[in-house]
């Protein structure tokens, strides 16, 4: 990955599911839209992962802005975009679909080897008292950390 190239993360993810199994898929894309995710105009935060009848995956809600230089030879922000997998893959993802609770996220979008990549989690959801865990267990690393600090300065 070379520095020019950001790794767009999907904030939200984390904050409101838990991730149990990742998959890293390509995605099919214009130039224009290309040169809008290298400078950093994505935002993956409302997108999710849908599976059509056809056994495809398609990347929905997914915002890339439009690239200023193109002008007329430009793509519209908010459309569909189908990503590649593995028959085995798409296959996982389908049966986990199925179940209840669980859903297809985008996780983070990075660049390999010139080619764009997502990291998409089958994800459960979380509800308010698992939230509200994990932000007691962030507060309570971040004060113990603090005391550490201000010891280490003792």
């Amino acid at each position: 990955m070379s520095e020019n190239s950001p790794t767009i993360l999907n904030r939200k993810s984390s904050h409101l599911f838990y991730v149990e199994e990742r998959f890293e898929l390509g995605v099919v894309l214009s130039g224009t839209e290309i040169k809008s995710i290298r400078s950093g105009n994505i935002s993956l935060n409302e997108a999710w992962v849908d599976l059509s009848d056809k056994q495809e995956l398609w990347l929905v809600g997914a915002h890339i802005d439009e690239y200023k230089q193109a002008h007329q030879f430009n793509h519209l922000p908010a459309q569909r975009r189908k990503l590649l997998a593995h028959t085995h893959e798409i296959l996982k993802m389908k049966k986990a679909k199925e179940l209840k609770g669980y859903t297809l996220i985008p996780l983070k979008l990075y660049f390999k080897n010139r080619f764009a990549k997502i990291e998409v989690g089958i994800c459960r959801g979380k509800d308010k008292g698992d939230r509200r865990a994990d932000i007691i267990k962030q507060e309570n690393k971040k004060e113990i950390a603090r005391i550490v600090k201000h010891r280490e300065r003792e």
